[in-house]
């Protein structure tokens, strides 16, 4: 919200010298954010001129010039630049004629751009000076000729400072006002807070107006038949009627200055005069050409399907919910959003129908979304307008139509109005002090809830508060305390410092989570936030969910992978985008969007990850259907569980993505690219930050590349862990899968605009920081020499490498140290559908060296195994 302060000014008092930094540091005591300030870009000298004479020259390009005389300032006085008094001056406009008064930038002054004047040499002669047009001077979008102070109304004598003469010495401060705050969303409301910063009076502009009821009626009939959460669209609807507007009236100077300063460019005077009023008081307005309207007016639902035509001249298929202004002729108007064709106000509109209504706050934001209006009318109605404003806005609107516009006020009319009255709220004594923790004084309560506009009586000591109409922020004793704190000022409560109980610390899941991002982070990754919203083609692609059913004696070649499975999906009621209304089933499309974004701004070589919950619904269960206790009691064991069983299900996962290079090329290294080993290194970093060893066999998934695919398991541990080596061996009983890492079907990452490989990994941490749970028994460090040997065996190619190695591992019993696969070989010498695995072994005692003999004698323990299992030979 924009504050002009020559606006803000009218309705308080700002002492002599205050400056827009003034103004923030006030509001910003009173608890409003401060955001930015807002002049018009122009410094003089700019001064009103009159046109003495021109004349027209036709260039070679076939475009004529105006070589003008213009009088800067009166009689022989020097001109405000210390010229003559008399320039003479280029212009291009044709829109003006002898004696006209118009605004001339003399040398030295600058326009917005910004865009110094100067003297300078064109088309033959030396313009001393410009003479300008609206948009020039920041005015407005009209360009089309110069700015004929005429046009505004404005009979200064020449040579008068036109700067302040067309308001443009106003600044404008910008505050953030919170969803809690729509009061604010007016000049009279943040006069309002202001006077409560600096204690100065407050002059409510809805005071000073005198609102004489209509004595004929206009038609008017509220018929929402489908309300949304049981509340009607309009509880308030005001219509007022001005006859004979002169629809060539400009918009004064001043206003056309205070709506630039607030953002609104200006239209043409009926629609400034609403929008003025609007930002004034904090009311949405309307204006129909009453000479367009076919009968009364209807408040009603969209019927499924219906069309409608909005002002920006775009035809929208409407919903249910939508709420409308309709006419015998059909929609006129999008509730609370925007208006329609059909009866807008044109440069032929001389009779006006102002309407000032109240809308249900979430309808307007439903369907601002739904359409992708976002409006000042919407932005007010979403936070909630005061009800007993609208018959205020009307009249106002009359006044200015009435004074501007040279129309008369109709007697013709209708108000109807069934807004719920604030109802009272009982605030014990002491609650406030009790709550805020610093001691309030009885009068200093009352003085603030008056302050805000509140109503109270007292009752036993206590206080029965009536919040205004404008702050319907205020429901409980709660918001009254909160209130009360603001008013009487925050730096009244002391800062202080909780002590922390002693004994306590991060859970094992705080630190194992913390222990994952540092290790991916010192690694080399970057950690990313992203927005939980998606589209559903996304949840498509990547929405599956490996089934955690724990597969037995998983050392077999015959154990079965877990297949991904579709998910569920979870819709948004009210979603911020209507292109990603679902919750997302995997964390790789946020992150993948986050990779195209850092590509298209030239970093190419990306390596991130994030760490985040996703939400995967069991098929046919609903979700949220317990409801709460009344009266905030705690909730019985039962009603706990059926509250817990409403939630869904959320697994925390952490996702990497990797595109380009994992190392860049340099001098002697040439550039090596991210792919599947990328993405399966980074899973194994997990593993190794948690403690947990992961087992890699061949998977599927929909969104990756088919052979370029691993499906990541976890074992329970059963045995111990060995600290002398990352591949200490264990005795694994069961498995558990946790995720998939390896590379992005082409198709995929070509609809994120991305290269043909992208490397992924996303791991179920639940399941991994469960297994890190497991109590483990770490054996003392091995200190005798090692025995290395190689073996290779001959297996079927579907015999997985790990499996295989596990096997080996469990033959040659304890003196097996580490086992590593060195050469997966299939070619020459190997029969077909046959594989050729070669091994790296390492045999260690942990009391004496072994002999040659006993690591031979451990290793063919290990072949015999293996044989036996999956009928291994050795490799001759």
């Amino acid at each position: 919200m924009r504050v002009p302060l020559s606006w803000l000014g009218e309705f308080v008092d700002l002492a002599p010298g205050t400056t827009p930094e003034d103004v923030h540091a006030a509001l910003v005591s009173v608890g409003l954010e401060e955001e930015d300030i807002h002049r018009f870009d122009v410094s003089g000298p700019i001064v009103v001129g009159e046109v003495l004479e021109f004349v027209g020259e036709e260039q070679t390009n076939g475009k004529t010039i105006n070589w003008c005389q213009v009088r800067v300032a009166p009689g022989d006085e020097l001109a405000a630049d210390g010229g003559p008094a008399i320039h003479g001056i280029v212009c291009g406009a044709h829109n003006f004629a002898v004696g006209d008064k118009v605004v001339v930038t003399l040398p030295g002054a600058s326009l917005p751009g910004p865009f110094p004047i100067a003297a300078r040499k064109t088309y033959g002669h030396v313009s001393d000076g410009m003479i300008a047009s609206a948009r020039e001077l920041g005015l407005g979008d009209e360009h089309d000729g110069i700015l004929l102070l005429a046009s505004l109304g404005i009979d200064a004598p020449v040579g008068t400072d036109a700067i302040p003469l067309l308001g443009l010495d106003d600044s404008a401060v910008e505050i953030n006002v919170t969803p809690d705050r729509g009061y604010a969303f007016s000049i009279r409301g943040v006069a309002r807070e202001y006077s409560h910063a600096t204690g100065v009076p407050f002059r409510d502009p809805a005071l000073a107006l005198t609102v004489v009821a209509p004595v004929t009626r206009f038609p008017v009939t509220i018929d929402d038949q489908t309300p949304i959460r049981d509340q009607t669209g309009a509880s308030v609807f005001v219509t007022r009627v001005v006859r004979g507007i002169d629809p060539t009236r400009p918009t004064p100077a001043w206003m056309t200055a205070r709506l630039g300063l607030v953002g609104i460019r200006s239209i043409s005077l009926v629609v400034d005069v609403t929008n003025y009023v609007m930002f004034e008081l904090g009311q949405p307005l309307h204006g129909y050409d009453l000479d367009k309207l076919a009968g009364g007016i209807i408040v009603r639902r969209a019927t499924a399907g219906e069309k409608f035509t909005t002002l920006d001249a775009v035809t929208r298929t409407l919903d249910v919910e939508d709420l409308l202004i309709t006419d015998e002729s059909g929609p006129i108007g999008l509730a609370g959003v925007m208006g329609g064709t059909s009866t807008e106000i044109s440069a032929q509109t001389v009779n006006v129908l102002v309407e000032a209504a109240n809308f249900d706050p979430v309808s307007i934001a439903r369907s601002a979304r739904r359409h992708k209006l976002p409006s000042e009318a919407s932005k007010r109605f979403e936070r909630g307008v005061d009800p007993r404003v609208a018959a205020v806005a009307a009249a106002r609107v009359v006044q200015l139509l009435v004074d501007l516009a040279g129309g008369v006020a109709d007697d013709l009319g209708s108000v109807y109005d069934e807004a719920p009255v604030p109802q009272p709220i009982l605030l014990p004594t002491g609650f406030v002090s009790g709550l805020i923790g610093l001691a309030y004084t009885g009068d200093e309560v009352r003085d603030a809830l008056v302050d805000v506009g509140a109503s109270l009586i007292e009752s036993d000591g206590d206080l029965q508060v009536t919040p205004p109409s404008w702050r319907p922020d205020l429901t409980d004793k709660w918001t009254l305390a909160e209130e009360v704190a603001r008013i009487v000022g925050y730096d009244r409560i002391p800062s202080v410092l909780p002590v922390a109980p002693p004994g306590r610390g991060l859970t094992r899941t705080q630190t194992l989570r913390r222990t994952v991002a540092h290790t991916l982070a010192a690694t080399g990754h970057t950690e990313v936030l992203t927005y939980p919203f998606v589209s559903e083609r996304a949840n498509n692609v990547f929405g599956v969910a490996v089934l955690p059913a724990v597969s037995a004696g998983a050392n077999t070649a015959d154990a079965a992978s877990a297949v991904p499975v579709s998910v569920p999906q979870i819709k948004v009621a009210n979603p911020l985008d209507g292109e990603a209304p679902f919750l997302r089933t995997s964390m790789l499309p946020g992150l993948l969007q986050i990779a195209h974004r850092n590509r298209s701004r030239g970093l190419v070589d990306v390596a991130i990850y994030e760490q985040g919950l996703v939400f995967r619904p069991e098929a046919g269960v609903k979700y949220g259907t317990a409801v709460l206790p009344a009266g905030g009691a705690r909730p019985s064991a039962e009603a706990e569980a059926a509250l817990n069983a409403g939630i869904v299900p959320q697994p925390l996962m952490v996702g990497i993505v990797l595109v380009g290079n994992d190392v860049r090329h340099q001098p002697g290294q040439p550039a090596v690219g991210a792919g599947w080993q990328s993405a399966l290194a980074a899973a194994q970093q997990v593993a190794l930050a948690t403690g947990v060893r992961i087992e890699v066999r061949q998977g599927q998934h929909p969104a990756m590349h088919p052979g370029r695919t691993a499906e990541l398991f976890v074992t329970v541990q059963a045995s111990t862990v060995q600290a002398s080596t990352v591949s200490a061996l264990t005795m694994p009983v069961s498995t558990v899968s946790v995720g998939f890492a390896g590379e992005l079907l082409p198709t995929v990452a070509d609809d994120y605009d991305l290269p043909a490989v992208v490397a992924v990994a996303e791991i179920n941490l639940g399941l991994v920081f469960a297994q890190a749970d497991a109590d483990l028994t770490v054996t003392s460090i091995r200190t005798m020499p090692a025995a290395t040997q190689d073996l290779s065996l001959v297996v079927s190619v579907s015999v997985p490498a790990a499996a295989l190695g596990a096997v080996v591992a469990e033959g040659a019993g304890d003196l097996l140290e580490s086992i590593d696969l060195v050469d997966d070989y299939r070619g020459a010498g190997v029969e077909s559908g046959q594989k050729s695995l070669t091994f790296g072994l390492r045999f260690r005692g942990e009391e004496r060296t072994l002999t040659a003999a006993e690591a031979s004698a451990a290793r063919l323990s290990g072949v015999a195994l293996a044989a036996d299992r999956f009928g291994a030979a050795l490799r001759e």
